[in-house]
């Protein structure tokens, strides 16, 4: 495995990246200062390069890509105000309700496509109060998420994304993208991610995930809309001092980690091609776009777990007969073998 202290395959999550050499390297030598004043130089360079890469004015340092998603939500709505996004999205399903008992908000839910919403689909789920005799809540904010992780990570079309996000706009919403694997997606799809992100509101990055900082995210957007999200990111106990420690893993990996999660995808898509069909999995290989692969198990996936566990693979169960692998930047060609033979032997 790359850099990685470990005798086992980790296949549960990108989330288990831990900072290679070079990262710790610059890490440990980050300039820092008091961020919660504004004094933190590679806290601000961060914020700076991330929302250049998106196109957009400006971005703002926080813990992790939830709260990213938190702040936003916040920051777009008002108690009482609806949220529509997909049936199956990280802000529904993982986020500990967050959008309601932070927020205040309801959330209209829409049945998508390997977690792809369709844009007609969008629009028929914006409520608003007004001609409703004030039954509906305010549909105010419209939250996609790309890659789509339940979808098995596959990405949106860009003509889709343009189109939610017109929509949105068209009846008065605002729009964000729930970026946690953005770039993935803009890998994947040959997008830039100024162009992905270029009709919305508002992006949040995790930097903990595919591109291997060991912690934080980034929410990106307006001048205005970080300014208000600032206050919001206090008031959520999210002011760190010296973060510029945990930036430079971020700036760090975005100069070394983006093109390369291209290994990532082809690994993934290896095992799900090699294993579709085989040792009682079955697997749709159209949502194999990125490094995810959703498995179908022909026995319980508690059991197919603990079997795989024991052979030193290890990976979640998400449903009664669902897997999932997730390949990431400690995971090599070798590991990609090592797990197929693993699956054949039980």
């Amino acid at each position: 495995m790359r850099e990685y202290p470990s005798d086992r395959v980790d296949l549960r999550s990108d989330t288990v990246t831990q900072p290679t050499a070079g990262m710790r390297e610059a890490m440990a030598q980050a300039v820092v200062g008091d961020d919660v004043l504004g004094d933190d130089p590679t806290v601000t360079e961060l914020e700076n390069r991330m929302a250049t890469l998106l196109g957009k004015e400006a971005g703002l340092f926080v813990s992790s890509g939830t709260m990213s998603n938190a702040v936003a939500i916040r920051t777009h709505t008002q108690p009482g105000d609806e949220i529509v996004t997909e049936s199956t999205s990280h802000i529904y399903v993982y986020e500990g309700g967050g959008y309601a008992a932070i927020s205040g908000c309801s959330i209209a839910l829409v049945e998508g496509e390997s977690g792809i919403m369709d844009p007609k689909h969008v629009k028929d789920a914006i409520r608003k109060a007004d001609g409703s005799q004030s039954h509906y809540p305010d549909g105010r904010l419209v939250c996609v998420e790309n890659t789509s992780n339940r979808g098995g990570g596959s990405c949106y079309p860009q003509t889709t994304l343009d189109a939610i996000a017109t929509i949105a706009a068209e009846n008065a919403c605002l729009s964000h993208i729930d970026g946690a694997r953005l770039f993935n997606a803009a890998v994947a799809t040959s997008t830039t991610p100024s162009r992905m992100a270029q009709e919305y509101d508002s992006i949040s990055i995790c930097i903990s995930k595919g591109l291997g900082a060991p912690v934080g995210g980034v929410l990106i957007g307006s001048q205005e809309f970080i300014a208000r999200a600032h206050r919001w990111r206090k008031m959520f106990g999210g002011g760190m001092r010296q973060a510029g420690i945990l930036a430079a893993g971020g700036l760090y990996a975005l100069n070394h980690h983006i093109d390369r999660m291209a290994e990532d995808h082809t690994r993934a898509r290896t095992l799900a091609e090699r294993l579709n069909g085989n040792s009682g999995l079955s697997i749709d290989l159209s949502t194999v776009q990125t490094n995810m692969v959703y498995a179908e198990t022909e026995r319980p996936a508690i059991e197919v777990v603990e079997l795989l566990r024991e052979r030193g693979i290890d990976l979640f169960d998400l449903r009664t007969n669902t897997i999932r692998l997730v390949t990431h930047l400690h995971i090599t060609d070798e590991d990609i073998e090592r797990t197929i033979a693993a699956f054949e032997s039980i």
